[in-house]
């Protein structure tokens, strides 16, 4: 007869040796936008990941339209509810498993309602945890328009946006949460510092050289903008990746030059080999060299308050099928 073994009791008081991170975005069965990149990501930085679906498509919307699988909002909320309790065996609203988290990442929300309990979820997190941080992807819409109904926009702006830590929005995205339109490193300074007390990553802004773009990043009084050469490449999902790698190095390091220097230099690396190798899709599972120990070069200038841009200063280019004007932080990203 032989002997039974027993696999010793996993202790989830334990903690991991990083903070767990929830993502809340959307997920696809083909692709790498969503949580399919985020999570991807943030598993491949050593980050556990506790990954929730606010709606799943079969591929990104660009490709063509498809069925959506869609989540009510009744069901979306028990669910965030039993996060919020854990397993039987758990004291209610006192889970164990939630000392394990150090971030919350969200993305695309389906409806308003989806929204409005997401952020009663993170308060409910932070009043347990005040360490934990909230990284909001604010996913509504690019170039010019919304694409996202305006309901839910707005649940975004009025209640995500203001209880998070840190903001990573598009061009658009930022105009469209304070009022105006944003096409120049200079306009999206003078904006991102209106977000008093929170950390400000635009992504997807023209560069202060030629053919190149980049992300500022604007916390306190300081602002830095990251830039590198503009590549032609997929760059669906580089939003939910460039907000997926700089939620880990926020929570990895104080230092956000470091933090700006990896998280550019990553992203870029992933869409520059995925279109060396004619993919449509970003290929994250081939590059996590990239992920891990990022070598481009990415020239970040510190601006200051009021920065004395190039008589020069670009607007953002027009998007066209061979060069994309958000090569390191598309929102195409988004579903």
């Amino acid at each position: 007869m032989q002997p039974t073994t027993q696999n010793p009791q996993f202790n989830p008081a334990t903690p991991s040796s990083k903070k767990s991170v929830i993502v809340i975005s959307s997920h696809v069965v083909r692709g790498s936008i969503g949580n399919r990149a985020a999570v991807f990501a943030l598993e491949t930085l050593e980050h556990p990941v506790w990954a929730v679906p606010t709606i799943i498509l079969p591929w990104h919307p660009g490709h063509g339209q498809a069925n959506r699988m869609l989540i009510d909002d009744t069901s979306f909320m028990q669910l965030l509810e039993d996060l919020k309790s854990g397993p039987s065996g758990y004291a209610k609203g006192n889970s164990n498993w939630l000392d394990e988290v150090g971030a919350v990442l969200t993305g695309y929300m389906a409806s308003a309602e989806q929204a409005k309990a997401v952020a009663e979820f993170i308060s409910f997190i932070k009043s347990k945890n005040k360490n934990v941080i909230h990284i909001c992807d604010p996913v509504m819409g690019d170039g010019d328009k919304l694409y996202i109904d305006q309901d839910t926009a707005q649940a975004i702006k009025e209640h995500l946006v203001p209880i998070s830590d840190a903001i990573t929005p598009n061009l658009f995205e930022l105009g469209w949460l304070t009022g105006k339109k944003v096409t120049t490193v200079q306009e999206a300074l003078i904006e991102a510092q209106k977000f008093k007390n929170k950390i400000v990553l635009t992504t997807s802004i023209a560069g202060m050289m030629r053919n190149q773009i980049g992300n500022l990043l604007v916390y306190g009084d300081n602002a830095l903008f990251a830039e590198h050469r503009i590549v032609g490449g997929p760059t669906n999902g580089a939003g939910d990746l460039t907000a997926a790698v700089f939620t880990a190095h926020l929570l990895n390091t104080k230092d956000k030059e470091i933090t700006l220097q990896r998280t550019t230099a990553s992203v870029f690396e992933v869409i520059a080999n995925s279109a060396k190798q004619g993919a449509d899709e970003l290929l994250l599972e081939a590059n996590t060299h990239c992920l891990k120990r990022p070598m481009a070069m990415v020239q970040i200038r510190a601006l200051g308050q009021s920065p004395t841009l190039p008589p020069n200063i670009r607007k953002a280019p027009k998007r066209n099928k061979n060069i994309s004007q958000k090569n390191i932080s598309s929102s195409d990203k988004k579903a």
